[in-house]
């Protein structure tokens, strides 16, 4: 077995089947989502029912050493300020989670709370979700504890964190860490469609043209909290963000746009196949940045490539983090660029 995880967040609402996955290259599969409703962790993923959650034993049933984890939450998802509020919150919350995981086989829990002291995403936040997160993991990991003394075994807690200082600033990191086994950090979405210039979503470095966020710093970030970098598992996005009416300097490059594009598919799927020179589209490298881009004259599209998945891989290596994961498994059916992990990845 390698020592890197391969981790893929798979949605319950998106086009797969059990044949589109290949276990054998997943080392974990975080499945999204559950939610939270009266304090208690439920099948429900923003009010519709989880109806493939079922199929993850037959996915399971390909790799022997596979690990699942149930993810909680996700952006726009409430009631993580409410229940971590209160020692009695935290302590349903823990043990709905812990009865959750058990009920549908999981190996674990994987909380994705989009993001303690902010409401960015519409939810409730409070400035004591700072300390409250960390009370709320600490609940969650000793009734982890609790079970896996009971079954002999480990269970396994997680989260996914915001790749900038917003969630070091509405965190206590260097706490938390003690109660995690690894932390998935959301290095994607760097640019968004809040945004009204365009720039790198994902990109490893930080670029001359469009300076400002960038995996390396996110992983400094981190760092500097005292987490090893071994708990630390890069993002990998396996679709893209667009933005039209974007003026032909640098290519599009940090040049003004409306962000989204109506018809236009920004899975790397699709972009493989049917933009990346073609249809009008060409494909330029930013090598300060190790992150390519696409333009037509008019649309502006930010992604990751076989070639700048590469480069991750090498960042992995070199600076000893634990592994990657990427959002989300059906964007990316050709498993191009879970092949490129897998190849960097396995037996190191």
């Amino acid at each position: 077995m390698s020592k890197y995880k391969i981790i893929a967040y798979l949605a319950d609402w998106a086009d797969w089947s059990v044949q589109d996955i290949d276990a054998k290259k997943l080392t974990h599969i975080n499945y999204a989502f559950a939610t939270i409703e009266e304090g208690k962790v439920v099948p429900k993923v923003l009010n519709q029912k989880l109806g493939k959650i079922h199929l993850l034993k037959e996915i399971k049933a390909k790799n022997p050493h596979l690990k699942t984890l149930i993810s909680i939450g996700g952006w726009g998802a409430d009631g993580f300020s409410d229940a971590a509020l209160t020692d009695e919150s935290r302590t349903l919350f823990a043990d709905t989670a812990v009865e959750f995981m058990k009920e549908y086989g999981f190996d674990g829990v994987d909380i994705d709370w989009e993001y303690p002291c902010s409401s960015a995403a519409g939810i409730v936040s409070r400035p004591e979700d700072k300390q409250n997160f960390t009370l709320l993991l600490k609940k969650t990991r000793e009734k982890l504890d609790e079970e896996g003394k009971r079954d002999n075994k480990h269970y396994l807690l997680t989260i996914a964190a915001g790749a900038g200082q917003y969630f070091i600033d509405g965190t206590e990191m260097d706490l938390v860490q003690h109660y995690l086994d690894f932390i998935n950090l959301m290095t994607y979405d760097f640019a968004t469609g809040v945004d009204k210039v365009t720039g790198h979503h994902t990109n490893l470095y930080e670029s001359r043209i469009c300076p400002g966020h960038s995996s390396e710093k996110a992983v400094n970030l981190f760092m500097a909290q005292g987490i090893p970098a071994s708990k630390l598992i890069l993002g990998v996005a396996f679709y893209g963000r667009a933005w039209s009416g974007v003026d032909s300097k640098n290519n599009g490059l940090g040049q003004p746009g409306t962000p989204g594009v109506k018809n236009i598919s920004t899975s790397y799927a699709n972009i493989s196949a049917n933009l990346v020179n073609k249809n009008g589209f060409t494909r330029y490298w930013d090598g300060d940045a190790k992150a390519p881009y696409l333009y037509n004259g008019d649309i502006f599209i930010t992604y990751d490539d076989e070639e700048s998945v590469g480069y991750k891989v090498d960042y992995i290596k070199k600076t000893g983090l634990g592994g990657a994961m990427f959002w989300e498994y059906s964007s990316d059916k050709t498993g191009a660029l879970l092949g490129v992990l897998y190849e960097g990845l396995k037996g190191e």
